[in-house]
C-alpha cells in the first residue's frame, strides 16, 4: 500500500508552496509575472523604435523641440526596457524577451502625437494590471515584492508624465 502511495506522490506536480530543490519553489505567480513583464518589455521595445522613427518624420517651423522631446521619450523607454529586463532576470529568474510589440505608422505631427498618446495610455493600463498582479502575489514573492513594485511604479510614473506632455503638445490639457 505504501508503495502505491509513494508512486502517486512522485507523479504529482508540486504546488506553489512545495519545495522542488533546496531553495527552489514552483511558483505560478512568478511565471505569470515573467510573462506579463516580457509583454511590457516588448511594448517598451516598440515604443522606443516608434518614437525614434517618428522623430525623423517631424518637420516644419516648430519641429526642433518636438523632435527633441520624442527622442528624449525614446531614451526613457530604453531605460524602462532595462528596468523590466532586471525585474525579469534578476528578481524572477526569467528570460527577458527580445521581441517587439506592434508599432504604428504616422506621417503628420498630429498623427504622431495621437498614436503615441494612445500607446502610452495602453501601456499605463497594462502596467496597472501588472502592479495588481504583484500585489496579489505578495505572499509568493516574499523576497521580490517591493523591488518589483518599485520598478513598475517608476515606469508608470514616467509613462504618465509622457501622457501629460503629449496631451500638452496636442492642446488637450
Amino acid at each position: 500500500m505504501k508503495r502505491k502511495k509513494l508512486a502517486k506522490q512522485k507523479d504529482k506536480k508540486p504546488n506553489a508552496h512545495e519545495v522542488m530543490k533546496v531553495g527552489e519553489v514552483f511558483n505560478l505567480s512568478k511565471e505569470k509575472l515573467v510573462e506579463m513583464l516580457n509583454r511590457a518589455l516588448d511594448l517598451e521595445h516598440a515604443a522606443r523604435i516608434q518614437y525614434l522613427s517618428h522623430a525623423e518624420l517631424v518637420d516644419g517651423l516648430n519641429a526642433e523641440p518636438i523632435i527633441a522631446r520624442l527622442k528624449e521619450i525614446a531614451g526613457d523607454e530604453e531605460k524602462h526596457e532595462g528596468v523590466f529586463r532586471e525585474l525579469i532576470g534578476d528578481y524572477l529568474g526569467g528570460v527577458p524577451s527580445m521581441g517587439m510589440a506592434k508599432t504604428y505608422p504616422a506621417t503628420t505631427i498630429q498623427e504622431i502625437l495621437e498614436v503615441n498618446l494612445k500607446a502610452e495610455r495602453e501601456a499605463v493600463d497594462f502596467y496597472l494590471t501588472i502592479l495588481d498582479e504583484i500585489r496579489n502575489s505578495m505572499a509568493d514573492l516574499k523576497y521580490e515584492h517591493y523591488a518589483l513594485e518599485h520598478g513598475v511604479r517608476h515606469v508608470l510614473q514616467d509613462e504618465q508624465e509622457h501622457i501629460a506632455e503629449l496631451k500638452v503638445l496636442l492642446g488637450l490639457k
